[in-house]
């Protein structure tokens, strides 16, 4: 039985996990996903087109920052208006191109804690971001947060070691100590089950963390088709983290923090 068909306050199970999702969303809560790049995952933009199809599917507003080291380029109109940058790209879904983003938001004490508000302002519409970037970027942005890095990952050894030495960077300076796996492989893949076994193995055994869950996105499969089953559990469970960072959806801060610079900064 899925996660969400118990998801307390609901009332009556929902009619589908679409719906489940729909219903976590009744409070108008904004949730933040950290997603953790990886270079040797070919395919990756398909996984993170999949993650906001999930919420796209259930009617949630999505917002994906893209902003790993392999991302378009923060456009200089951020400067001026952040807000101004945001793509919609369908009814439910927006995308923001940000690579340099987060670095632009890291204060004296080395955190970029700052940018989860500026982001907040720039797109109050979205019940959901889904951070895309690197590790330590990711690190700065969260530490101070109770959230469940999802670690992106391929069926292959290079993507399996970066996904691991991510989770590495994350436990030491964070302190987080469960993760999630994304991985991008074929259906059926066996090296799959294998990376996340693996995975799971090293977690425990190096770092005394633990892999929460995963799933698996098929880039060969139908942009169509609807949201996998195990993907939608996946992100209904990454949303349930009840000490994850949260604030009301349209909550802003005074305007200079819509002109991308830290809200510390004067």
């Amino acid at each position: 039985m899925s996660v969400l068909d118990s998801f307390p306050g609901t009332g009556a199970a929902p009619l589908d996990q679409a719906d489940g999702l729909r219903r976590m969303f009744a409070g108008r809560v904004r949730r933040f996903i950290p997603l953790v790049a990886n270079p040797h995952v070919p395919f990756g933009s398909v996984a993170l087109e999949r993650v906001t199809t999930v919420f796209a599917a259930a009617r949630v507003p999505v917002l994906l920052v893209d902003a790993s080291d392999q991302s378009p380029a923060l456009s200089d109109a951020a400067w001026i208006d952040l807000a101004t940058c945001v793509e919609r790209l369908d009814e439910h879904t927006f995308y923001l191109a940000a690579r340099g983003l987060p670095r632009r938001h890291v204060n004296t004490r080395g955190s970029a804690e700052a940018l989860l508000q500026v982001l907040c302002n720039a797109a109050p519409q979205a019940a959901v971001i889904v951070l895309y970037g690197e590790p330590a970027d990711l690190a700065r942005i969260f530490q101070r947060a109770e959230v469940r890095p999802l670690l992106l990952c391929g069926d292959h050894p290079e993507s399996a070691k970066h996904a691991y030495a991510a989770a590495k960077i994350l436990a030491q300076r964070c302190g987080l100590m469960t993760f999630d796996l994304l991985m991008c492989a074929a259906e059926g893949s066996r090296a799959a089950r294998a990376v996340a076994t693996s995975m799971s193995e090293c977690l425990e055994n190096f770092l005394g963390a633990v892999l929460h869950g995963s799933a698996v996105v098929d880039p060969a499969a139908d942009v169509a088709d609807a949201p996998a089953p195990d993907l939608t559990e996946l992100l209904s469970q990454q949303l349930q983290i009840t000490l994850s960072p949260s604030l009301p959806v349209g909550a802003s801060v005074p305007a200079a923090g819509r002109l991308g610079w830290p809200a510390t900064m004067n």
